[in-house]
C-alpha cells in the first residue's frame, strides 16, 4: 500500500503566494517520478508540472515563471511553490507518483487533492 498526501492549500488573494507538500509513504523502493496536476471545476485534470528522479522539470505553458517543482527523493517529498497567483489556478491540486515498489514492478498513485483558492 501506498500513501499519497497532499498539504499546503488554502485561500489567498492575486498576486500572492503558496506553498504545496506531498508526501508518499508505503512500499516504494524508489521515485520514478512525481506531479502536479489541477482541476477546476467543469474542467478536465490537467498538468501543472512534473519532476523525474533525476531532476528533469516540465511545466505547463500557465504556470511556466510562477511556479517551481522540488522534491526530496531521499524522503519521497514533493513541493510545488506558487508565486504570482492568479484567479484562474483557482483549482484542486493533486500530487502524482510514480515509482517502483520492486526492480520492474511500476506503480501509480493519487492523493486526495488540497484546494487552492485565488480571490481577485
Amino acid at each position: 500500500q501506498v500513501q499519497v498526501v497532499e498539504s499546503g492549500g488554502g485561500l489567498v488573494q492575486a498576486g500572492g503566494s503558496l506553498r504545496l507538500s506531498c508526501a508518499a509513504s508505503g512500499n516504494i523502493a524508489s521515485i520514478s517520478a512525481m506531479a502536479w496536476y489541477r482541476q477546476a471545476p467543469g474542467k478536465p485534470r490537467e498538468l501543472v508540472a512534473a519532476i523525474t528522479a533525476g531532476g528533469t522539470t516540465t511545466y505547463a505553458d500557465s504556470v511556466k515563471g510562477r511556479f517551481t517543482i522540488s522534491g526530496n527523493n531521499a524522503r519521497n517529498m514533493l513541493y510545488l511553490q506558487m508565486n504570482s497567483l492568479k484567479p484562474e489556478d483557482t483549482a484542486v491540486y493533486f500530487c502524482n507518483a510514480d515509482y517502483f515498489m520492486s526492480k520492474y514492478n511500476l506503480s501509480s498513485s493519487w492523493g486526495q487533492g488540497t484546494q487552492v483558492t485565488v480571490s481577485s
